[in-house]
């Protein structure tokens, strides 16, 4: 493994969340974190603030800078990398994790809502990532790591959703591409969770207390990017990683420790493909316990 001691890790989304955990695992090996979001006036329905998530990082041993950024803005994401790279010096690590999430039939997605999720998911991940490639090419051991899903083409994932879906492979296609775009030269991995993580933004969303009870915490997939990230970028690239399986294949054994109440059986995320499997001892949930079907 390689340190990420002094090393510059921009993250997209990085006010709250998944993106804040991966901060926070970094940080903690005095990394600096770039808290690249759009919060910086407290929201109504959402915690935290790119501010709020300064003190954490700072608190947890890195040195944070809290940027606001709209990844749909050219002009606003290379002000954030020009910013980042005159405090930082460069960048190392970039994480693709803002996304946009609205999972409903064709009928009932505003074409607003198709255009939101590709700009933020899709075309965000391309504009982030190119703005910061030149920083990453001189860097010792350049990581892009985006949150987003195994490419597994069934109807099964598009049927419901056509419009959330193609805006989360998007970017998936983009860590395709660019494993074999730089490969030896700097490692593109995509990490998704197995089931469903307990967010402030999730839990808008699941009203059902058992529900959110039967999710993972963020923590998992902090824990699986800090390890992603630490790898030696010429050789690990071009992964779709499951977190829990990548976590007991790199020697974790308890991952109840993630879980929101240990012993629940587990709320399935999206897109999960059949292979890898759960690891042993992961009980899933059924989800006709919840649809009542």
């Amino acid at each position: 493994m390689t340190s990420l001691k002094d090393k510059t890790v921009f993250i997209t989304g990085a006010s709250r969340g998944i993106g804040l955990a991966i901060g926070e695992r970094a940080a903690r090996e005095g990394a600096n974190i770039v808290i690249a979001a759009k919060t910086a006036d407290p929201h109504p329905k959402l915690e935290g603030t790119i501010y709020t998530a300064a003190e954490k990082i700072e608190s947890r041993g890195g040195k944070a800078l809290p940027i606001v950024c709209d990844v749909r803005d050219e002009a606003n994401v290379e002000a954030a990398v020009a910013a980042t790279v005159e405090k930082f010096g460069g960048i190392d690590v970039v994480v693709n994790n803002a996304s946009a999430v609205f999972p409903m039939p064709t009928p009932d997605t505003p074409i607003k809502r198709w255009d939101l999720m590709h700009q933020v998911n899709a075309r965000g991940t391309f504009l982030v990532t190119q703005k910061c490639l030149p920083y990453l090419l001189k860097a010792e051991n350049p990581h892009i790591l985006t949150l987003s899903p195994p490419l597994d083409m069934k109807t099964k994932w598009f049927a419901p959703h056509v419009a959330y879906t193609s805006a989360k492979y998007g970017m998936s296609l983009c860590v395709l591409g660019w494993a074999g775009e730089f490969k030896g030269k700097i490692g593109v991995n995509a990490i998704w969770p197995r089931t469903a993580i307990a967010t402030a933004a999730i839990s808008n969303v699941l009203v059902n207390e058992e529900a959110l009870q039967a999710c993972r915490k963020p923590e998992i997939l902090g824990e699986v990017a800090y390890r992603v990230m630490t790898k030696p970028a010429a050789d690990f690239t071009g992964n779709f990683i499951i977190d829990d399986s990548f976590l007991v294949s790199e020697g974790v054994t308890d991952l109840d420790q993630y879980a929101m109440t240990p012993g629940v059986a587990l709320l399935p995320d999206f897109f999960v493909p059949d292979e890898p499997p759960a690891p042993e001892g992961v009980n899933l949930m059924d989800l006709s316990a919840l649809t009542g079907h």
